[in-house]
């Protein structure tokens, strides 16, 4: 059963690349009742050439900051469905990254279990939740795989604010049966975001190093990412459960960046197999130690086999419950991702 199209949802963080084209799909479905929660500074450009696209002239649009509870409230006003895409994406400290995802999280759903008509919060969260650190290298990950428990080791802020997102989404539904479906993206790419995900490698030190070589990268195309996300939200007879999102066909990581490099001329890159950059994360976790934290253990082995060891990516549970299926496929996604990325670099 479908949730009925007259009902408020509100899509947060609806100006980024993601919630953008979540408005975008649930206009194509005819869920026109939206509440876009955006930043005060946002620039709203993007998001106005949809609704103009679609014929609209004005949409519900709530700036603020989810820090405020008062502006929490004010957004889930008579709203029954929740698209929760905010994060703190732009930080790189773990007091940050915690305050702007996970104490935004917590103030969101505060409103939403006293808002009287509320029924579901849809959960935007990462594979980067995932540990393999002692999963064998092809094997199996999906929904049932280990969460990251040794944070300190891991020094990923990212990680751990989005594994402290989801314990609190957890423990709502607990002690408040509060409803949700938790959605855990692969690497999400598309026109707008041209960017390399660190799954091909890092350009921390002033240019590019893969690593991986034949790994496969648990890509998803935008559009067909959005499709999972808004069914895990309309569906009213699937609730409470989590979801892994990634494509089919997936490419290696050798491929990609080959083609990714014919499309950009002049971006260089230099290829480390995936045992030197475990043995060279390791002595940096020595040194580490060693200096007793003056040197942080930014790069580490940890960090290192979740991106680069290797694994076997499922999205069964998605199809067989959701009824999800990737409507553009794999390679037609990435003819329009490199496409757009050699048009961009002519211009």
């Amino acid at each position: 059963m479908l949730v009925d199209k007259h009902i408020k949802i509100l899509i947060t963080g609806a100006n980024g690349f993601i919630g953008r084209n979540i408005v975008k799909s649930l206009l194509n479905l005819g869920y026109t009742n939206l509440r876009c929660f955006v930043r005060k500074s946002s620039d709203l450009h993007g998001l106005m050439e949809i609704l103009k696209n679609f014929g609209i002239d004005s949409i519900d649009i709530k700036k603020g900051n989810l820090l405020l509870k008062t502006d929490c409230s004010e957004a889930l006003n008579k709203v029954g469905i929740v698209f929760h895409c905010a994060a703190g994406m732009r930080y790189n400290t773990y007091p940050e990254m915690f305050l702007n995802t996970v104490v935004t999280t917590r103030n969101l759903l505060e409103a939403c279990r006293q808002e009287p008509g509320f029924l579901r919060i849809v959960n935007i969260s990462s594979f980067a939740v995932y540990s393999n650190f002692k999963m064998s290298r092809n094997s199996i990950l999906d929904e049932n795989s280990p969460v990251e428990q040794h944070h300190t080791e891991r020094f990923d802020c990212y990680s751990y604010a989005k594994i402290k997102q989801e314990e609190i989404i957890f423990k709502y539904h607990t002690e408040h049966d509060l409803q949700f479906n938790n959605l855990r993206l692969g690497a999400v790419y598309g026109i707008g975001n041209d960017s390399v995900t660190s799954r091909v490698g890092i350009g921390t030190f002033g240019f590019f190093i893969h690593v991986g070589g034949k790994i496969r990268i648990p890509f998803t195309f935008v559009e067909n990412c959005v499709d999972a996300i808004v069914l895990a939200g309309i569906i009213m007879d699937i609730a409470n459960e989590t979801f892994n999102v990634v494509d089919d066909d997936l490419p290696k990581s050798r491929a990609f960046l080959q083609n990714y490099k014919r499309n950009k001329p002049g971006f260089k890159s230099v290829y480390i197999p995936y045992y030197i950059s475990y043995l060279l994360t390791y002595l940096w976790e020595i040194y580490s130690k060693k200096t007793h934290g003056q040197l942080p253990p930014v790069f580490n082995r940890r960090k290192s086999a979740a991106n680069w060891k290797g694994n076997v990516y499922t999205n069964a549970k998605i199809k067989a419950k959701l009824g999800w299926k990737q409507n553009i496929s794999t390679k037609e996604a990435m003819n329009i991702f490199f496409s757009s990325i050699k048009t961009k670099n002519n211009a």
